[in-house]
This record gives structure tokens, sequence and C-alpha cells, in this order.
């Protein structure tokens, strides 16, 4: 019988979970590439309700567990996570993390990098930003995670055009179809690319 490289991914989420859900579905079916785990820091966030109705293991840390590096290291390696995935996550992630998954911490942006990045500029502040500036286009970024916000390296952009008549909401709505289209592919490359496993 063949054996599979696989390569377990841990989603850490703090909302809704749409993206969670996008990557949930394209992984479903693949051998090499499983999502093990969800992690949230919010007891309430709607991304746990997607990973129980996919069977899907959920971990939920609050900010003051986030001091714990055991704790969290425990709970990923008893899990076999080789890749972590922000979709979604708003704490800084801490840097034992950074340092035991170097170069396998992955997150996306609702915007072309580096614009409209850095603290506090998450969802519907970046596309306030974005409207309020004029450009005539926004986009993605999807990009490796350091010790800073928005600061990793850039694996892939795309962008989509924008007008001065669109709302802030027209354009996240444009944003996020690009995020549910591309970002599971690009992990699915990059996993391929560095050949990650577990």
């Amino acid at each position: 019988m063949a054996s599979y490289k696989i390569c377990k991914i841990a989603i850490f989420a703090s909302g809704g979970g749409s993206n969670a859900r996008e990557i949930i579905k394209y992984f479903r079916s693949n051998k090499s590439i499983v999502v093990a785990l969800v992690v949230t820091n919010n007891a309430k966030a709607g991304v746990i309700q997607i990973a129980e109705n996919a069977g899907i293991p959920v971990a939920i840390i609050d900010k003051k567990q986030w001091a714990n590096p055991q704790k969290i290291i425990s709970i990923l390696k008893t899990h076999e996570i080789g890749l972590i995935v922000l979709a979604g996550f708003l704490l800084l992630i801490p840097p034992f993390l950074i340092d035991l998954y170097k170069d396998r911490i992955i997150n996306i942006h609702p915007s072309l990098l580096p614009k409209y990045g850095g603290k506090g500029m998450y969802g519907h502040f970046v596309h306030e930003a974005v409207k309020n500036s004029g450009d005539a286009i926004s986009g993605i970024t999807i990009h490796l995670v350091n010790e800073n916000y928005d600061d990793g390296k850039i694996l892939y952009q795309h962008s989509c055009v924008i007008n001065k008549e669109m709302t802030t909401e027209e354009i996240a709505a444009a944003v996020l179809q690009l995020e549910h289209k591309y970002y599971a592919s690009v992990i699915e490359n990059y996993v391929s690319f560095k050949g990650l496993s577990s």
C-alpha cells in the first residue's frame, strides 16, 4: 500500500470563518493535505460550528492562555500540525510559535500589502482606508508570518478593480471573493513546493 506524505493544517480564526469553510471544503478529499484542527480565541466564533459540522476538532484558547507556550505547543503537537493557516485571526502570533513554525505560518490580508497593513488594520478598517484613499484597485495578499503584523514574505497577490462609487461593504465583498477563490490553492502550492509534512 502506498504511503502518503501528509501535511496536517491548523486553521486559526477569530470570527465567522468563511475562509476556513472554503479551505476545509477545498481539502476535503485531499489525501496529502488535511485540515486537522481549528484554533480560535473567541468562544462565540462562527468558525466553531463550521469546524464541528466538518468533524474537525476545535481548540478554544483565550488571550490569557496564549502566554503559556507549553499549552499551545502541546495542542499542536497532539494534532501533528505541520502548517498553521490564519483565516481572520486577530491576535499577534507569539514569538515562540513563529520560531517553532518558521516559514510554516501563512496569513491572508485584504489589501495589496504593503499598503493598509499593520496593527489594527483588519477587516472593515482596511476597506475603509482603501475607500478613503481613492485607490482604483484593491485585492489580497497571502504571505508568511513573522513577528510583525502583515510583514512576512509575500507568496501571492491578486487585485480587483474598484471605484469611488463603491461602498466599503461592496469593496469588502469583492475582496472576499478573491480570498475564497485563491487562498486554498496558494496553500496547496506552498505545501507542495516546500514538501511540508507533519
